[in-house]
């Protein structure tokens, strides 16, 4: 039997010049210069005066209540759901949910801002599964398009206003 050919001469490591910076340290060069620029974020961040409170939050904390106030009237009209009433619970739940949230959010409240971008955030992976699986016309995907947009925007703006509100005062 024949032997197998020699290997040619082994395969050279690149070498690292001594100087370039390994992984680890570029990473961690990354992370200094990305927390210096959230620190210039913050401190150019206005705190909330007392009683202050965002434009998106106040029009947040309308559209909860009337979120809510639409649940109940509905409930109230008799409108049906697959062919039936829901019960009571059914419906109280949900309105009494969004009732408490926009109160939050009309007094500035860091937790109700936080609970109306959860549904903001429901709404958008809705809003995309919608579009990629479900919208069947022209009709339907620019409907589901436009609440994207305006869900999106809505989360958006939030989180600048909950940095805000957040915030301890400065004296």
């Amino acid at each position: 039997m024949a032997e197998p050919p020699a290997d040619p001469a082994p395969r050279k490591r690149k070498r690292r010049d001594a100087e370039a910076p390994t992984p680890r340290e570029r990473m961690q060069k990354g992370y200094a210069r990305a927390e210096q620029r959230n620190q210039e974020v913050r401190e150019g961040l206005e705190p909330l005066a007392e009683g202050e409170r965002p434009l998106v939050v106040t029009v947040g904390a309308i559209v909860a209540g009337l979120i809510a106030l639409s649940i109940l009237a509905g409930y109230l009209a008799g409108v049906k759901v697959e062919g039936e009433k829901p019960h009571l619970a059914q419906v109280l739940a949900p309105a009494l949910i969004m009732g408490v949230m926009s109160w939050g959010m009309w007094r500035a409240r860091y937790w109700a801002v936080l609970g109306f971008q959860l549904l903001l955030v429901f709404l958008i992976f809705s809003a995309v599964f919608g579009l990629a699986v479900q919208a069947s016309t022209v009709a339907e995907f620019a409907a589901t398009l436009g609440l994207l947009a305006v869900a999106g925007t809505f989360f958006f703006f939030m989180v600048k206003a909950m940095a805000r509100i957040q915030m301890p005062s400065r004296d």
